[in-house]
């Protein structure tokens, strides 16, 4: 007897048996860490946002060869994301789930579009209970092609710097091993995470400055790895 699996359930095992990898490696380095954001989960549903940025006609940073998008990068890590959150019961909401720009019709110049994509980011964030934003990014030095890592970044709403702080651990133990990161509050001038009223953290996964890790962050492995990283974070307490 065969047993027939659709493609979408194998990917979904896949994608949790990464996951289970990630999170065991997390235990087993020590980082326990409580999060406030996901902690009462049992009491009060949070839903996770799950915001690739950039899309469409703005692509984000690019590889030094001027080949890879960043806005591409984002949305595969966001869906793996995605996938395991689905897959184990969370509430998650997606942004976007293609490489579009979500601007208002109404938009006409690049500006216009860029500001109106923002705003209907924030306002889907403000929109959702219990809303808790995760911001999936690439990062880019060319002053420094060899600097390289994922880092994550917290805003100043309650319980965003502990979650940030253990998607950091669960990162700088699968991906970042022998250059672990430090969190980072993020910049008042970044609109949309100043402009939601619920906890928010930006991943920024890798630099595309640097050729080595370009190269990683478009192998579907190591998207899926830093997806079950990000998730085991989120999900720790």
């Amino acid at each position: 007897m065969f047993l027939v699996l659709k493609k979408r359930n194998l990917l979904a095992c896949g994608l949790l048996c990464c996951f289970f990898a990630s999170f065991a490696v997390l235990l087993w380095t020590g980082h326990r860490v409580t999060v406030p954001a996901f902690a009462a989960l049992g009491e009060e549903r949070t839903t996770l946002v799950i915001d690739p940025g950039h899309g469409g006609e703005d692509g984000g940073a690019v590889s030094t060869d001027g080949t890879v998008k960043e806005s591409g990068l984002n949305l595969a890590i966001a869906l793996r994301v995605e996938d395991l959150m689905t897959f184990l019961g969370q509430p998650a909401v997606m942004t976007r789930r293609e490489d579009v720009s979500i601007h208002s019709q109404e938009a006409a110049t690049t500006r216009q579009k860029k500001v109106s994509d923002l705003h209907n980011r924030a306002a889907l964030v403000n929109g959702t209970e219990g809303a808790v934003l995760l911001s999936i990014h690439q990062n880019s030095l060319p002053s420094s092609v060899v600097t390289h890592g994922a880092q994550v970044f917290w805003n100043r709403e309650q319980g965003a710097d502990a979650l940030a702080q253990s998607v950091q651990d669960a990162l700088n133990a699968a991906v970042n091993a022998g250059n672990e990161k430090k969190t980072k509050a993020i910049p008042a001038t970044v609109y949309l995470m100043k402009n939601i009223h619920a906890p928010g953290i930006l991943v920024e996964c890798g630099f595309l400055s640097n050729r080595e890790e370009t190269v990683l962050l478009q192998q579907p492995a190591y998207q899926t790895r830093l997806a079950a990283a990000i998730t085991a974070g989120c999900l720790a307490s």
